[in-house]
């Protein structure tokens, strides 16, 4: 499935294409607002007030930029997408740059978390759906909200909390997140509805919080 570019952006596509500068940067600086939603998203919570999401969008973009001869011999991506790849890079390489150190630690997080079912998608979704939820004021009674959270997403298929992360947390439209998927653009659509009224259905006595989540 491809993603078509709207026509100003086609135009500064040709012209970067042909090695135009600063064509080139305004379509970085295009996309820059959207990328920051899913490094905001899919950076580690234990590097979070130690790395700045800007610089990793920066960071990323210097690599784009260092690669973009790949991006141009290529057709299937849109350029958006084609960057959402690289800031996931960036991402991973980061990760494993600052959490070396932990590694003991992190290996045996990932094989626990392995055990449990768990992926970083959900680690991400049940961070930022139980940082919204208004209500608990006690340590004990946010607690309570996480875990609530945390077992309602488990409860859910994987595709589903994917779908949710990319349409709701990362903004793409349903034709972007259907070639992030692999599926077709009325059934990325159809995944993202039952997978908000799903998600209600099963949190729907907890005060606040998951109002802003609308399909």
């Amino acid at each position: 499935m491809e993603v078509r570019e709207p026509p100003e952006a086609a135009l500064l596509l040709d012209r970067a294409a042909g090695g135009d500068v600063d064509a080139w940067g305004a379509l970085l600086a295009s996309h820059q607002e959207r990328l920051g939603f899913a490094v905001a998203f899919r950076l580690d919570p234990r590097l979070r007030g130690r790395v700045d999401p800007a610089d990793v969008t920066q960071d990323a973009f210097v690599a784009a930029t260092l690669r973009r001869a790949e991006f141009f011999g290529q057709s299937a991506q849109s350029l958006f997408l084609w960057l959402r790849w690289i800031v996931a890079n960036t991402l991973l390489e980061l990760h494993r740059h600052h959490l070396g150190a932990q590694i003991r630690d992190a290996a045996r997080e990932v094989s626990a978390r392995r055990r449990s079912g768990a992926d970083d998608t959900r680690d991400a979704l049940v961070a930022q759906l139980s940082a919204g939820v208004t209500g608990p004021a006690t340590a004990a009674g946010r607690a309570e909200a996480r875990a609530r959270v945390t077992e309602g997403l488990a409860r859910m298929g994987s595709a589903d909390r994917e779908i949710l992360a990319l349409r709701h947390f990362e903004q793409l439209t349903n034709a972007e997140a259907a070639q992030v998927l692999g599926i077709q653009e009325r059934a990325a659509a159809k995944r993202y509805v039952r997978a908000v009224d799903r998600l209600r259905e099963l949190l729907s006595d907890m005060p606040g919080g998951l109002s802003g989540l609308r399909p």
